[in-house]
C-alpha cells in the first residue's frame, strides 16, 4: 500500500495561508537560521528561512566510525569538527548565490547524537581519546562494578530516568577515567573537560569560552537529576566524576554566545538553541500534547511520547528523559522513550557481513518479492537489547529457516523486525503515559522504504503519519534557535495551535487483530530465546580453552631453549 497523503498535523491543526503562518510565527519578516546536525553516521550544516521554515541551503558529509574491537564504536572528535567547519563553509556558498549573505543569519542551533561522550584537555584543546559512541559496549565491566555496589539496574531510576547501562555517558567517563592514562592525568591536573558532543562542538566554536549542554543532552548522561535539573552530588560520587569537569546546564532556547573560532565560516553569529537528536525531532514532528508520539527510524529508532509537564517513571523498562525546555524561565517538557539499538543497522549487516543484499537501500525491492517472511523471525541483538528488555546479554538470531527459505524472507524479517521492536515499546508505553496513543508519526531515512511503513502499520495495528519531511531534526532545531528569547523569529505556543508545517503521507493497517498477535506472539518467542547467550565463564588454568590456546602459542624457541637448559643441568649433574 503506498502513501496516502492527508495534509495534517501532529497538532490537529487546519491549515493556514501563508500570510496567516507568518503572522503566527513572528512578526519579524525576515531572518535566516542556521543548524548544525551532528549525527551517528553524517554531520549537515542546513540554512532555514524564517517565518516559514524553508530549507535553502543544505551540505553534509558522512562520518567515519572506528571499531578498534568487536562492540567498540568510535569516532574522530577532530573530523567532527572539520566536518561541521565544512559543511557550513558549504552551505554559506549555496545562500550567497540566492541572493543572501552570512550577516542574514541570525542564530545557528545545535542537535546532535546523543549519549556519545568526548574527553578533551581544557589547556591545549585537543581531544584526549576518541568520542565514545552511544552503541558501544566496552562499559560491561563497568556496569557490573556499579551494580556490585548499588546491587540494581534501577536504583537510580527515580533521580534520573535511566536505568545503569551502556548507553549513558556516565558509564562512558568512568571507563575511560579507569582505562586511559591520559584522561587519567588530565583528571589529576584538573584539566580534563568531558561532555556529549553539543559541549565539544560548543567549546569548539568559542574556543574554549563556553562549556555548556542543554537539558535533554544532561538528561541522558545518568549523571543530571530530573527533579532539580542539575548533576547530581550522589551520582557524580558513584561514578567518581568531578562536577568540574561537566558542562553547566542550561535550557534549549536562549541566547548561549557567539561563535568566536575564527576557522569557522560561522564566526560572529549566534548560537541560541540545542537539542539531543531525538528531542528536536520530537519538536520537528510538532508533538507539542501529552500523548504525541514520534518514532525516528535511522541505524536504531527513538521512539518518544510526549508526557507533558510531569515525568513519568517507567516499571517496564522505558526511559523518562526532558523533551525540551523552550527558556530558562520556561517549564519543562518531559517524554517517555524507548530505544532500538538496531534498526537499519541491521540491513547494513545484511548488505556488508553477509552480502545477502547488494545494497541496503534495495531493502524494500528484495523483501517486496515474497508475500511474507515465511515465518522467520529475524531479532538484531548485535550487542544485546535495549528497551524494554535492557539486556546486555542477548545476541542476534534468525529463526525459523527452512529449505524453502530464500534470502527475500531474510530481508522482509529484517524490515518486521524493526517493526516488532517499536511494538515491543509502545506496548510499554500505552501502559505507563496514561494517553490514548492512536497514531505514529514517523520520519527519519528508513522511513522511504514504503513496505517499512505499512508493515509497521500492520505490526502496530496504528495508522502511520510518516513525515514529507523525511529528517525532521534539524527543522526542530531551527525553530528551537528562532524561539529563543533576543533572536525573536519564531513564537512557539502550542496552545494557540499554530503550527502546520509538517504535511504527511499516512499508512493505514490491513491486518485483522488476530493476525497481528498471532505474528506478535512467536516475535516474543524469537526474543525469549536469544535472552542470556551471553555466559561468562570462570577462568581457570585447567580447563579454559583460552589458556590451551596460550599455552599452544609459545614460540618453538623457548620450548628448544627450555629443553637444552634442561639437559645441560642433567649432564653437569651426572659428572663424578
Amino acid at each position: 500500500m503506498s502513501g496516502i497523503n492527508l495534509p495534517s498535523s501532529s497538532a490537529e491543526v487546519p491549515f493556514r495561508t501563508s500570510e496567516q503562518r507568518k503572522m503566527s510565527f513572528s512578526e519579524n519578516p525576515c531572518g535566516l537560521v542556521g543548524v548544525i546536525d551532528e549525527g551517528t553516521k553524517t554531520i549537515t550544516f542546513s540554512v532555514y528561512t524564517t517565518p516559514d521554515f524553508k530549507e535553502i541551503a543544505s551540505h553534509s558529509v558522512e562520518l567515519s566510525i572506528i571499531t578498534p574491537q568487536d562492540g567498540w564504536y568510535e569516532q574522530d572528535p577532530m573530523e567532527m569538527m572539520n566536518s561541521i567547519n565544512h559543511c557550513a563553509k558549504e552551505s554559506l556558498k549555496e545562500i550567497e548565490k540566492k541572493g543572501y549573505s552570512v550577516s542574514d543569519i541570525a542564530s545557528v542551533g545545535i542537535t546532535n547524537q546523543r549519549e556519545t561522550t568526548i574527553v578533551w584537555d581544557a589547556v591545549t584543546g585537543k581531544p584526549l581519546y576518541n568520542a565514545i559512541v552511544w552503541k558501544d559496549i566496552r562499559t560491561s565491566t563497568t556496569v557490573e562494578k556499579i551494580l556490585a555496589k548499588v546491587g540494581d539496574p534501577n536504583h537510580f531510576k527515580e533521580t534520573t530516568g535511566l536505568p545503569i547501562s551502556t548507553y549513558f555517558s556516565a558509564l562512558k567517563i568512568k571507563w575511560l577515567n579507569d582505562n586511559v592514562p591520559a584522561v587519567k592525568q588530565a583528571i589529576k591536573k584538573n584539566r580534563c573537560k568531558a561532555g556529549t558532543v553539543d559541549s565539544w562542538i560548543i567549546w569548539n566554536l568559542t574556543n574554549g569560552g563556553l562549556h555548556i549542554t542543554d537539558v535533554t543532552n544532561a538528561s541522558r548522561t545518568l549523571l543530571m537529576n530530573l527533579c532539580t535539573q542539575n548533576w547530581d552530588p550522589v551520582l557524580l560520587r558513584t561514578f567518581g566524576i568531578e562536577q568540574e569537569m561537566l558542562p553547566r546546564i542550561h535550557s534549549c532556547s536562549e541566547i548561549f554566545g557567539k561563535v568566536t573560532n575564527d576557522r569557522s565560516a560561522l564566526q560572529g553569529i549566534v548560537i541560541s538553541g540545542i537539542l539531543g537528536n531525538q528531542q528536536a525531532s520530537l519538536l520537528g514532528q510538532m508533538c507539542v500534547k501529552p500523548g504525541q508520539t514520534k518514532n525516528t527510524y535511522r541505524s536504531g529508532c527513538f521512539l518518544l511520547c510526549n508526557t507533558g509537564y510531569q515525568p513519568v517513571f517507567s516499571r517496564h523498562g522505558m526511559l523518562t528523559t526532558v523533551a525540551y525546555k523552550l527558556g530558562p524561565k520556561s517549564p519543562t517538557v518531559f517524554a517517555l522513550e524507548g530505544s532500538v539499538s538496531v534498526a537499519g543497522h541491521a540491513l547494513s549487516w545484511l548488505q556488508n557481513k553477509v552480502r545477502l543484499l547488494p545494497d541496503s537501500k534495495e531493502a524494500e525491492k528484495y523483501a517486496d518479492m515474497v508475500p511474507t517472511s515465511g515465518d522467520v523471525y529475524f531479532v538484531p541483538a548485535f550487542t544485546g537489547l535495549y528497551a524494554p528488555y535492557w539486556s546486555q546479554n542477548a545476541r542476534g538470531i534468525i529463526i525459523g529457516l527452512t529449505q524453502f527459505t530464500r534470502k527475500n524472507h531474510i530481508v522482509r524479517a529484517a524490515l518486521e523486525s524493526i517493526c516488532f521492536q517499536t511494538r515491543d515499546i509502545l506496548e510499554c508505553m500505552h501502559q505507563e503515559c496514561g494517553y490514548e496513543i492512536n497514531k505514529i508519526h514517523a520520519d527519519g531515512k528508513l522511513t522511504t522504504n514504503n513496505l517499512l511503513m505499512q508493515l509497521q502499520a500492520d505490526t502496530a495495528g496504528l495508522p502511520i503519519f510518516r513525515s514529507q519531511l523525511t529528517d525532521s531534526t534539524a527543522f526542530g532545531a531551527a525553530m528551537c534557535a528562532a524561539h529563543a528569547e533576543g533572536i525573536n523569529l519564531c513564537r512557539f505556543e502550542p496552545e494557540r495551535r499554530y503550527y502546520e508545517n509538517v504535511h504527511y503521507d499516512t499508512f493505514l493497517p490491513t491486518t485483522t487483530v488476530a493476525e497481528r498477535e498471532e505474528r506478535y506472539g512467536k516475535w516474543k518467542r524469537a526474543v525469549e530465546r536469544c535472552l542470556g547467550w551471553v555466559i561468562k565463564q570462570k577462568k581457570t588454568k585447567t580447563n579454559t580453552a583460552a589458556y590451551h590456546r596460550m599455552l599452544s602459542s609459545l614460540p618453538a624457541s623457548i620450548f628448544i631453549m627450555s629443553s637444552f637448559a634442561m639437559l645441560v643441568h642433567s649432564v653437569a649433574s651426572v659428572k663424578p
